[in-house]
């Protein structure tokens, strides 16, 4: 059976599904709420007409997994998962690849998920496997990646009896999981999957864990793929009120400063071509978030760039003088907010969502909007056209005078380092320029990561991806694996720090005996750079804890050049400016294999502009030590 209803987590006010634990036997109405045929529920595939066929409950996952479309699952066997991996292996439709760390699979199926847009895959075995995916998990959860992981379970019998590698793995995940399974029945098999990648993939997406026992994997039972999903307690809002749209649209005609806040959302739903409509359409300017890099060119005259605790000055300063900011799929988190009662004070808020618990979670909202982004500016648009015939074009030539000047006077930019060593944002910003806007971007979490969100150029949605709301070291290998299994045919950089890449570089095996050939960036400070940061800001310059040993003088622990070549991949170091464009031009050249390219960095730079955690935005530092000043009345 399934485990009977489990409530969704206190950020989401959308129900989860709520099922009886028996289902009774008297026909129900046709297709009512909640009910879907399952085309339109899961998405990937119409579904086969597969009549009962007698198969073990392991077998019928594997069927499961392929009538919903799966190409590639991520994993690692064990005990109480075994019996599934006896027929997966016969499977000609799934691709399972062996990682050498469950947390490895769990970010290679985000990579894979946020590269593709798809559902991203992973499997571990019950205990210590699974218990490895709560961060994976949690990791998706904050980011919106849509993500299934299925986990092996102790034998039915067992559950609650502290067996061996046995852990509540539902318990565990229930606060980090947009829905989770328990199944014990192995005639509850499809339908707990077609549900699950349902749920996973529509409204907010999300991870979803099904927790499978071995008993069920063992047992013999019929497999009959479900033609309808019946999710009376699941209905998320798609389609905008249309009040609020041309509530939004009349504010968006006559403000006189407004700003579009790009978030993540816009990605999740594809609707990047719509949002460029917007933006020509309102003249005004727009601000992409970390999740959002991409969504908008960086080359459209009206993205301003990221704003935020590490975003550009014209950013953070049009956000906080702003009379109207609309809010496109972003959360309002407190690393884009600063101290909130005093972001953007004056402005008149319009906040769409897909998830209505966001909106007005951090901040009041004035005009409340509910539904997909794609359908929200698809109906705004026009509604924007139809105000624009009555009210004119808005006057925003004195906002855009105001701008430019912030632009000419506080644009990005780095000192080159006093020790010499290689500016890493140099590094970056070549990386970028000579890979192309074509490529993918995969970040870890730290310094190099808000380097490579500000330096590098980014065109199109999907080609920048990094753990924003958990900051997850040792993200971007794996989720580089990821992508690029997804897109095999695109270059994949992991851009990673050697703290971060020595958390999760043993995935560079699963991609050499799997071809996997991503190519990795190591911004190498020998240092935990951001802490390091931190501490020489805010703790007397007392380096507590943060030096790695990796890349400065003679002695690196390790050396990450001789461990590629280890591995079984390219290993080059790059030391000297002069050297840059060469070295990163050979790994381009390398096509067949993994290349790993240790860039020896300073450990004195720092990621400028900064606004300190709980300081006010109007209190962005362009450098250490030189604060803009603004009038924040002035016209």
């Amino acid at each position: 059976m399934v485990q009977g209803p489990i409530p969704a987590p206190p950020r989401s006010t959308t129900p989860s599904p709520v099922r009886p634990s028996a289902r009774p036997a008297t026909a129900k109405p046709a297709r009512p709420a909640g009910r879907k045929v399952l085309g339109e529920a899961v998405g990937a595939t119409d579904g086969p007409r597969v009549g009962p066929v007698e198969v073990t409950g392991a077998e019928s996952i594997v069927k499961s997994l392929e009538a919903v479309g799966v190409d590639t699952v991520f994993g690692i066997p064990g005990g109480a998962i075994l019996p599934l991996y006896d027929p997966l292996m016969d499977s000609q439709k799934l691709r399972h690849i062996l990682v050498r760390h469950e947390q490895g699979g769990g970010h290679a199926a985000s990579g894979y998920a946020h590269a593709s847009g798809k559902v991203g895959v992973c499997m571990a075995t019950s205990g210590p496997g699974a218990t490895n995916l709560v961060t994976p998990i949690a990791d998706a959860n904050i980011d919106s990646i849509p993500l299934v992981a299925i986990t092996g379970q102790v034998a039915a019998s067992s559950i609650g009896t502290d067996a061996f590698q046995e852990a509540d793995i539902v318990g565990i995940t229930l606060p980090v999981t947009k829905h989770n399974y328990l199944v014990t029945d192995p005639a509850d098999i499809p339908r707990t999957i077609a549900e699950a990648f349902h749920i996973a993939s529509t409204g907010r997406p999300g991870p979803v864990l099904v927790d499978i026992a071995k008993s069920a994997m063992q047992a013999i039972t019929t497999f009959s793929w479900p033609q309808e999903l019946d999710l009376p307690g699941y209905h998320p809002v798609t389609k905008p009120h249309s009040k609020q749209i041309r509530e939004a649209a009349k504010l968006l005609a006559t403000a006189r400063k407004p700003v579009l806040y790009v978030g993540g959302g816009v990605v999740r739903a594809d609707a990047s071509a719509e949002l460029r409509r917007l933006v020509d359409l309102s003249g005004a300017p727009a601000v992409t978030t970390l999740m959002a890099r991409g969504a908008l060119p960086d080359s459209h005259p009206q993205n301003l760039g990221m704003p935020g605790m590490h975003g550009t000055v014209p950013a953070v300063a049009a956000l906080q003088q702003a009379d109207l900011v609309v809010a496109l799929g972003a959360r309002f988190d407190d690393r884009v907010t600063g101290r909130l009662d005093s972001f953007a004070p004056n402005a008149v808020i319009v906040h769409a969502d897909i998830d209505p618990a966001e909106i007005g979670k951090n901040r009041a909202v004035d005009v409340p909007i509910v539904g997909d982004l794609r359908e929200v500016l698809a109906d705004l648009l026009p509604e924007l056209a139809r105000e624009q015939e009555t009210h004119g074009k808005p006057d925003v030539e004195a906002w855009w005078q105001l701008i430019d000047g912030w632009r000419e006077s506080f644009p990005l930019g780095y000192t080159e380092p006093e020790d010499g060593l290689l500016a890493p944002q140099y590094v970056i910003e070549r990386l970028g320029a000579l890979s192309g806007p074509e490529s993918v971007y995969v970040g870890g979490v730290g310094q190099h990561q808000m380097w490579a969100a500000q330096f590098i150029r980014y065109e199109h949605p999907r080609t920048w991806i990094n753990s924003g709301g958990l900051g997850t070291m040792g993200y971007s290998v794996p989720a580089a694996m990821g992508a690029k299994v997804a897109r095999p045919d695109t270059t994949v950089w992991a851009i990673d720090g050697d703290g971060c890449f020595q958390m999760t570089n043993q995935e560079l095996a699963t991609c050499v005996i799997n071809e996997i050939p991503i190519k990795v960036a190591v911004i190498n400070n020998s240092s935990l750079g951001m802490v390091r940061q931190w501490q020489t800001l805010f703790y007397n310059e007392r380096y507590s804890n943060t030096d790695l040993h990796t890349g400065h003088g003679t002695r690196r622990v390790p050396d990450f050049v001789k461990m590629a070549d280890a591995y079984g991949c390219v290993g080059l170091r790059c030391e000297t400016r002069a050297d840059v464009d060469a070295t990163i031009k050979r790994a381009l050249e390398i096509d067949d294999q993994p290349v790993v390219v240790d860039f020896t960095v300073s450990r004195d730079a720092m990621v400028w502009p900064m606004v300190p955690a709980g300081i006010s935005n109007d209190d962005i530092q362009y450098a250490r030590g030189i604060s803009p000043s603004w009038d924040r009345d002035e016209d």
